[in-house]
């Protein structure tokens, strides 16, 4: 679409479908190019422009359309693209030779509709090439929804999104009465996908019924805190009006005919790329007439506007998000009053997150009951996970609940970098459980995770291998934990802070056995004294690890040493005369002067002046240095 044009009608709107539609030419070669954070990172931009500037040199540029797009998914295997109608999937472009592959790409699949053999994905099971990235496990196991769009349009053209059937939902409902959109949203039984999986329509309908008929809010919380998450990010940066469509479509159900409604979407300002589409998004949906006043001529009106976090990790909690957007600092507030009856400003307030606002423009489309058909009994849809960690084929990945643990890191996810044996599996972010291996082919959903100490939280996953020290990784977690705590409840301030203590001096070879019963039971009495959700789950960490590798714990304090071999400072190095050269890169490294030892003889580690940071076992090239 070569112009953004006012739409008045959802006539209107479908004749620009049915127009798109025959714009569209299906012998039309176009190439999609991967343009979302983690494939910018490894060169997907410097790509686009070298085959722009490819296909121009060989006359080209007119008949073959390159797409910069949002995520594939595939991050492991960045840059990506596709190129269709060819239905030809292509990774690692331009990691080695950008120029090559480029050209090889040009000559080969464009003008000759040949594959490039080294760019296909190999699959390491049985070592056959795939042309369709519909065959390859990472891709094949998935069941796409809220991902619908990503990888396949481009985030900044909202006719990219109209041809897809974008915003056709949002006509839909506008002849619905809005207690009909609650009622199918709520017989989805679509829950929350920001962590608590509360039952949405629900939400919804709370808020519709609040007493209070001045104003309403609708609200995005799109404030990803989670290390290592961003499933949240990808979708703002592929997907952006998707969001606002199910924002529209929840603030028809919450306020028509009741009052006045008002939007806002929470994005973190370390997400530039995402705040750039989103804001985009917004001026061309209000310049088509699609967001705004009057829209669609329904006598409907709402408006967005961005609201940047300063990165505050509580902030994801919706008390303090409220509180943020309110120019206050980012602290939780005490329920009740709930948001739904007095949230922003004092007026009744719904919050959703990205990925169950994404949700909604499907089930509007497609039915209750078509979602009601993927999940389990309690957990319908799917859910979007940041795979990471010790995994092979890292990135985005979207699938029903119900899926176990096992299917996601081994059947899409490759299993184990290395070849290595699988220890546990985090689910939940910072403040999730750490699952032990033999619990892996638990069915991933709200309630089975529960049972075992973890939580689905807003779809961090993280895989950990025999070399991970879970200790180690509670400490890690509570250390994030501790210092993003706004610091308003005693029990969170203090206990987080006592608890970041004692495994501080377990890693470091000074814990005790009575440290044990007390992290337990402060655990306890933080998550039972904490006001919100960070305090209530921050010490989810340190009670899972202690419920399923307390062995590890006691390794570290009975026997002052770390069976992972991944705490420093409980390490001792020393050098293997039979094996060390001489060569003095050991001596080199070493910070503190702990080496010593003449060329071309066995060198010594004095133990009194080493502080154990592994320089001089990272610096010997002769395996000659003993770590225990």
């Amino acid at each position: 679409m070569s112009e953004v044009r006012k739409i008045e009608s959802a006539k209107d709107l479908s004749d620009l479908q049915s127009q798109l539609a025959g714009e569209r030419n299906p012998e039309k070669a176009v190439i999609t190019v991967c343009g979302g954070t983690g494939c910018r990172a490894n060169g997907s931009m410097e790509l686009a422009e070298a085959l722009s500037k490819e296909l121009n040199a060989q006359g080209l540029d007119d008949s073959v359309e390159i797409k910069l797009t949002g995520c594939h998914g595939f991050c492991q295997e960045s840059p990506l693209l596709e190129i269709n109608p060819h239905k030809i999937f292509y990774r690692r472009v331009g990691r080695e030779d950008l120029e090559g592959d480029v050209k090889a790409i040009v000559e080969k699949t464009i003008k000759n509709k040949e594959v490039v053999d080294h760019l296909l994905y190999e699959d390491p099971v049985d070592g056959e090439k795939k042309e369709d990235y519909g065959e390859i496990p990472f891709y094949s196991k998935q069941t796409r929804i809220v991902l619908r769009n990503s990888g396949k349009i481009d985030p900044k053209s909202i006719g990219d999104y109209i041809a897809r059937d974008g915003y056709s939902a949002l006509a839909k409902v506008l002849e619905m009465d809005p207690e009909e959109v609650i009622k199918c949203v709520t017989d989805s039984q679509l829950r929350g996908r920001g962590g608590a999986g509360f039952p949405t329509g629900v939400k919804w309908g709370f808020c519709r019924n609040a007493e209070n008929k001045e104003q309403r809010y609708i609200i995005c919380n799109a404030d990803e805190g989670d290390p290592g998450a961003f499933m949240d990010r990808s979708i703002m940066e592929g997907d952006p009006h998707s969001v606002i469509e199910g924002m529209l479509i929840g603030a028809y159900a919450i306020s028509k005919g009741v009052a006045p409604a008002a939007g806002y979407i929470y994005i973190r300002a370390e997400y530039p790329l995402a705040v750039e589409n989103i804001t985009k998004a917004i001026e061309d949906a209000e310049a088509m007439g699609l967001l705004g006043d009057n829209i669609l001529g329904s006598g409907f009106s709402f408006h967005i506007k961005i609201k940047q976090g300063a990165g505050a990790f509580v902030c994801g909690e919706e008390t303090a998000l409220i509180a943020s957007i309110e120019g206050q600092r980012g602290m939780p507030a005490s329920r009740p009053p709930f948001p739904a009856t007095s949230g922003l400003f004092g007026k009744p307030t719904n919050i959703n997150n990205v990925e169950t606002w994404v949700n909604v423009p499907c089930i509007i489309n497609r039915g209750a009951e078509w979602f009601n058909s993927v999940g389990t009994e309690k957990s319908k849809g799917t859910k979007v996970f940041s795979l990471v960690g010790k995994v092979k084929n890292s990135g985005l990945v979207e699938v029903p609940m119900g899926m176990t643990l096992r299917e996601i890191v081994f059947d899409i996810g490759g299993g184990i970098l290395d070849d290595k044996e699988i220890k546990a599996v985090q689910t939940g972010g910072p403040s999730g459980g750490c699952i032990r291996a033999d619990l892996l082919d638990l069915p991933v959903d709200y309630e089975k995770l529960a049972e075992v100490g973890a939580i689905m939280g807003s779809g961090g996953l993280v895989v950990m291998d025999e070399d991970t020290c879970m200790v180690e990784v509670s400490r890690y977690f509570i250390e994030f934990t501790q210092k993003e705590s706004c610091g308003k409840c005693v029990s969170c301030r203090l206990g987080t802070r006592q608890m970041l203590e004692i495994l501080s001096d377990i890693t470091s070879g000074k814990g005790t056995e009575k440290d044990l019963d007390m992290l337990e039971e402060l655990g306890v009495s933080v998550k039972l004294g904490s006001l919100c959700g960070l305090g209530q789950t921050a010490p989810n960490p340190i009670l899972t690890t202690l419920r399923y590798f307390r062995d590890e714990y006691e390794a570290h304090i009975k026997d002052s040493k770390c069976p992972a071999g991944a705490c420093e400072a409980m390490m001792a190095y020393s050098v293997i005369a039979d094996k060390c050269v001489g060569c003095g890169a050991c001596l080199r490294a070493c910070p503190v002067d702990a080496v010593s030892g003449e060329k071309k003889q066995p060198h010594e580690i004095d133990q009194e002046k080493c502080i154990r940071c592994g320089a001089c076992y990272s610096a010997c090239k002769f395996e000659a240095i003993l770590k225990e």
